[in-house]
């Protein structure tokens, strides 16, 4: 979490010494004044400006959250820019001011306390305000470019609990920092950090489309480069540089990093003196006490909680307000009736955009409900399971298209509503369903696949319990490998070969005695012997036994029930077979083999993918090749940890290795996630 709570870390200690500076000299002018009752308005103003910049926090989190996924990106990469504006201005600012922000200060102090108490507390908010408001910009940004707000949250805690640290101890005189120095340091690294936001805000306008070039990549390092790596991700979430970058974007990086950095660096060294010996302090001379407006009777005093909390109530109830007049007023203020008579029932043409329906079943069935494209079925959205008299929400993107909605009612017939055309707006995804005759050609390859692999492995288990049978031990293990290797090739994943996978390639987990219980049966359990010093005698009925349930398998496996609908899960499962059992080194009974197994398992994924491969290309054209150059950067970890007849066991990986092979993996999955749902079997009837 460090890699992306570092630049909240640096711009929460940096703005919060720089605002902690300012309440010090104020309260410490004001204790010198001898007018320490007007305290109290210093941390009113002070808690304004805090309000205030929660607040604005809050209005970008949920504006952004009700915008479209396409708006979401020009809206997030116009404050991108924004807000590198605005600490470039910030770090010359401070560079400039820091030698002389005490007198500054103690100026504006001294004038506001012969104005009253209103002057005084704008004068507080408004030295503190700029702080909040930057902060809560950069923050609300890096939050976003991180893809989760925790790590950005707790670096910025940890930088201004360390920022009101330091300046309580320079307002006891207990420290002393150079602050020219500091800022200047600080100042260096944020010009790096802004670079990089200022190049994730430029792609972030080109997915939203202002800007043009969004296909149009200068490096492109995702088939070499493991993005799960800690390298890599301390990288992204530092500066921001992905594998992955446009020529807008590298342009805009190095542009804004040569140009800024120059500047700053140029205006360092022209505005450095030369540093004083140090000597005595001077005795401070007495300071005039300024000309105090006289304090309102007791009689028209009002109590002392009212401007504390009006000024933190104010700003949340304007928070309010924008949030809830700047989304969107939703589409789902339309309840839409769901049912074999009323379905789209209130449906009326809603506003492009993000939007959230109603469904309100009026029916006495369970019905599925999905907002489709008459013309092509494709679907927008979609529920499941909308039991009788039950309300659920539908949230779905809508662009320029013709609508309409899609009832389906448990045992029923489906019913379409009329259609409505939405005007404008773009286009929104959608998903063109599948049926089961859809996936009847798939369903047939793979069957033939496995059918062909089932009579190899009946062939090869068979010869495995040969070599054992004979006493040739060494061999045996060679054929373990060959036979395990084509078992865990064909899919074995989640029942797919229902009783038969746990007498075969079941685990020692969870039985009463483990490795000795008598039903732990199967490869592990030859593994185990030939691994751990057991003769030919005690491995013989556990052979003879496989051998005969890979021959059971083959013949059942014709007649087995497989649902079509299951074939796209397979491509998902088997990885996280392979994550959850085969990286982390549970699988192995003692031939240290599991990347041999994983190598098996990832042949099976290509093999499912190459089947349901011309249903993915209409629906994800950019899927395929995404999910390719995945496999072959976990084809490339596999192969480097194969030498001959030999594989690295998991547990004698280096970290680095280990943990690029979780990541490829990890990446993998994440990609293949879109898959169930692509080819997910729709109702129609």
């Amino acid at each position: 979490m460090w890699d992306d709570a570092f630049p909240s870390f640096l711009i929460g200690l940096r703005e919060g010494l720089e605002g902690g500076l300012i309440v010090s000299i104020l309260v410490a002018t004001l204790v010198r004044a001898g007018a320490k009752s007007r305290l109290p308005q210093v941390w009113t103003g002070v808690l304004a400006a805090i309000a205030v910049a929660l607040s604005f926090g809050a209005v970008l989190t949920f504006t952004a959250a009700s915008l479209s996924a396409t708006a979401q990106e020009a809206f997030g990469g116009t404050l991108s820019v924004i807000a590198v504006a605005f600490v470039t201005a910030m770090v010359f600012w401070m560079r400039r001011s820091a030698r002389h922000l005490s007198g500054e200060i103690k100026q504006k102090v001294t004038g506001a306390l012969a104005m009253g108490a209103g002057m005084l507390i704008l004068t507080s908010f408004l030295a503190v305000g700029r702080e909040g408001l930057e902060t809560a910009l950069f923050l609300w940004t890096t939050a976003r470019a991180a893809g989760e707000s925790a790590g950005p949250l707790t670096g910025a805690g940890i930088g201004l609990v360390l920022a009101a640290g330091l300046c309580w101890g320079l307002y006891r005189r207990v420290l002393k920092i150079n602050l020219t120095k500091f800022f200047t340091a600080t100042g260096a690294v944020l010009i790096v950090i802004a670079a990089g936001v200022l190049g994730y805000g430029l792609r972030d306008l080109q997915e939203g489309g202002v800007l043009p070039g969004k296909a149009a990549y200068a490096v492109d390092l995702g088939g070499s480069i493991d993005a799960g790596s800690w390298y890599s991700t301390l990288v992204q979430g530092v500066l921001n540089l992905t594998p992955t970058m446009t020529w807008l974007q590298v342009v805009g990086y190095a542009g804004y990093l040569a140009v800024v950095m120059t500047l700053f660096v140029r205006g360092v060294r022209a505005t450095a003196p030369a540093e004083p010996k140090p000597g005595p302090e001077p005795k401070p001379r007495p300071e005039p006490k300024p000309e105090l407006k006289p304090e309102p009777s007791a009689r028209r005093r009002r109590p002392a909680w009212v401007v504390p909390v009006a000024v933190v109530a104010v700003p949340a109830v304007v928070a309010g307000l924008v949030v809830a007049l700047g989304r969107p007023k939703p589409a789902g203020a339309q309840t839409v009736a769901v049912s074999e008579a009323d379905c789209g029932d209130g449906f009326t043409a809603p506003r492009p955009g993000r939007q959230t329906f109603q469904m309100h079943n009026t029916g006495s069935k369970t019905s599925e409900v999905y907002l489709i494209d008459p013309g092509t079925g494709a679907v927008y959205g979609e529920i499941e399971g909308l039991a009788p008299g039950t309300t659920r929400d539908l949230v779905a993107t809508v662009a320029g298209g013709s609508y309409a909605w899609r009832c389906v009612p448990t045992g029923g017939t489906a019913v379409t509503s009329r259609a409505v055309r939405v005007s404008g707006g773009g286009g929104a995804r959608a998903v063109v369903p599948v049926s089961e005759q859809d996936l009847a050609t798939p369903l047939k390859q793979y069957k033939q696949y496995v059918e062909a692999g089932l009579a190899t492995l009946v062939a090869q288990t068979g010869r495995l319990n040969d070599d054992i049978r004979g006493g040739h031990l060494d061999t045996a293990r060679t054929d373990w490998l060959t036979a395990h290797r084509t078992y865990s090739s064909l899919g074995a994943a989640y029942g797919t070969f229902e009783d038969f996978d746990k007498k075969i390639n079941g685990r020692p987990d969870g039985l009463a005695a483990g490795v000795a219980d008598k039903d732990f049966t199967g490869f592990h359990r030859i593994e185990y012997g030939l691994w751990h010093g057991q003769n030919a005698d005690q491995l013989k009925a556990p052979a003879q036994q496989l051998a005969a349930d890979a021959a059971g398998l083959r013949n059942a496996f014709p007649a087995q029930d497989f649902d079509p609908g299951d074939l796209p899960l397979r491509a998902h499962e088997i990885l996280e077979n392979t994550l959850q059992f085969e990286l982390t080194g549970q699988a192995d009974q003692g031939s240290g083999t599991e990347l041999a197994t994983a190598d098996a398992n990832l042949s099976g994924t290509r093999e499912l993918l190459t089947v349901l491969k011309p249903l993915l290309a209409g629906r994800a054209p950019r899927l395929l090749p995404t999910v390719d150059a995945d496999v072959t950067r976990l084809q490339k970890l596999l192969d480097a940890a194969h030498h001959g007849d030999t594989w690295t066991p998991v547990d004698r990986l280096d970290v680095t290795t280990r943990a690029r092979l979780d990541g490829a993996t990890g990446q993998l999955l994440e990609d293949l996630a879109p898959v169930p749902d692509l080819l997910e079997i729709r109702k129609s009837a």
